[in-house]
């Protein structure tokens, strides 16, 4: 660690460049070896068949250095794209620290993605490798990745996770002895490291941030939240994204803690989770740990010290109920997409904090704060962003684009209706993107729905319902549901809409 660092920063007297993911790891593993670094979800069993694990940092130092091993002999060269399904498990973070310690770019595949999705994906990122597991939740995630494979011809390796894998699939073993001859490149932070999806009223976009934007995000996070250095955090947000990266594998990166993992969702396997690992920090969707705030369920946990909720649908913010937690805070933080994210702590009266437009650093209530990014409502009536991890040129629109005409060129209109209130000047996030429907994680253009929908069958009908939970919800009609989602789960595509045909007779 010490020669790749000397190496890194030379001796020219140039300042140091910044330090990437691996670099803020490896720093964990030498200040603190042997301290729990992180566990599975306890149903890992139930998940992918597996045992549940916990790594110490060293244990998990070498398991990285055996995965990014194993992608070297393949011969995936430096900067190439390698694509993760995974689940929420301890194999997700090692195999991202893995490739980035390996020169690599990580693209997230999220895990609801079917045969259609991910063809088209591995297409758009040229990805030369795609890594997933035996089997998740019952679905053969091997066999979905082996198909997709072939309909992705800059696909060259194929790994995965488990037992029984299908021919031509290379197995990974996070327990392996690592190859101490694997040459491993200097780090960037500056280089591409990460792709995430999101969809635009353009279309899909794949939107790549390096190492900087990524800790960035990290920050904005662990600095509002004032996450504790060193605690237990527990993460019920699923890492396939900008936002669940950040708010999980780089927060806790930041607090050289401990990072129990919980497979979205079992409500009562996560409090006994919470209590057994005498969690200090929770990462969840926000309208989740309302219902647990609200139910009591988070009232006998004495060790919790701040609650982490993340809004898809940050326009349901300000109408949410009061935090009653008084002894964990709670910080809302505000995502758009992939576009970028933001954090506000609630006060003691559990309300949301009021938010001012203009640039806002982390933490806000901090005079001279760090600039975590900056607001401004366009001339549209939209909400306008930028900052360190917003990476504006991924967004830049199209000259005919209305987003063109309004935001500034130094932001990214990310399309969320907003005002200033008349009186206070605060800002009002009122109604998502025209057009774009979010359910949980996944964002769909309204039109797309309807396009599917007319590949049924005449009168086929597949809307996006209002949902306080996820946003939105799908619901379809057919003249023959079942027909209908055989005919869609063999076009390739997810659960999702194949399930908004499901009989609701009972």
């Amino acid at each position: 660690m010490s020669e790749r660092s000397e190496a890194k920063s030379g001796s020219s007297g140039a300042p140091p460049a910044p330090p990437s993911l691996d670099d803020i790891f490896r720093r964990s593993v030498a200040r603190q070896p042997h301290v729990p670094a992180l566990i599975d979800p306890p149903d890992k069993r139930r998940i992918t068949g597996e045992a549940p694990t916990a790594l110490t940092y060293i244990e998990a130092d070498r398991a990285v250095t055996a995965l990014a091993g194993q992608f070297i002999a393949a011969g995936l060269p430096v900067g190439s794209v390698i694509a993760i399904q995974l689940p929420n498990t301890i194999e997700f973070h090692l195999t991202v620290l893995a490739a980035m310690r390996a020169g690599l770019v990580v693209a997230l595949l999220p895990q609801l993605w079917r045969q259609a999705d991910l063809s088209a994906a591995l297409n758009r990122t040229s990805a030369r490798a795609i890594v997933t597991a035996a089997g998740i939740d019952g679905v053969d995630h091997a066999d979905l990745a082996m198909n997709a494979a072939v309909e992705a011809f800059s696909i060259r390796c194929v790994f995965g996770f488990g037992r029984d894998l299908p021919e031509g699939m290379i197995p990974l073993d996070i327990h392996a002895a690592p190859d101490g001859a694997a040459p491993l490149p200097l780090p960037d932070a500056r280089r591409t490291a990460l792709i995430s999806f999101d969809v635009t009223p353009e279309g899909p976009r794949a939107i790549p941030r390096s190492h900087f934007h990524l800790t960035a995000g990290g920050i904005a996070i662990f600095l509002e939240a004032g996450v504790s250095p060193g605690g237990t955090l527990v993460s019920a947000m699923h890492p396939s994204s900008f936002a669940g990266l950040s708010s999980s594998l780089v927060t806790w990166l930041l607090s050289g803690g401990t990072l129990a993992l919980h497979h979205p969702f079992d409500a009562d396997l996560l409090c006994q989770q919470l209590a057994e690992e005498s969690c200090t920090t929770l990462i969840a969707p926000a309208p989740l740990l309302m219902r647990l705030t609200e139910s009591g369920a988070l009232a006998d946990l004495p060790s919790l010290r701040q609650a982490i909720g993340l809004w898809r649908a940050p326009e349901q913010v300000l109408s949410s109920a009061e935090w009653r937690h008084g002894a964990a805070t709670l910080t809302d933080v505000y995502l758009f997409g992939e576009i970028g994210l933001f954090g506000a702590r609630r006060a003691e009266d559990g309300l949301p904090a009021v938010l001012q437009p203009g640039p806002f650093g982390a933490p806000r209530d901090l005079p001279g704060a760090t600039i975590a990014g900056d607001t401004i409502v366009t001339p549209r009536g939209t909400l306008g962003l930028r900052g360190p991890m917003v990476p504006i040129a991924a967004y830049r629109p199209t000259a005919d684009s209305p987003a063109a005409r309004s935001a500034p060129a130094d932001h990214v209109d990310t399309g969320y209706a907003a005002r200033r209130d008349r009186a206070t000047g605060a800002l009002c996030i009122t109604a998502p993107p025209s057009g774009l429907m979010a359910v949980g994680g996944y964002r769909f253009l309204a039109n797309d729905l309807q396009e599917w929908a007319k590949r049924l069958a005449q009168g086929a009908m597949l809307t996006a319902l209002p949902d306080r939970m996820s946003g939105y919800r799908l619901a379809g009609r057919a003249s023959d549901n079942a027909r209908a989602r055989e005919a869609l789960a063999a076009l390739g595509l997810n659960p999702l809409m194949v399930e908004a045909f499901r009989d609701r007779s009972s």
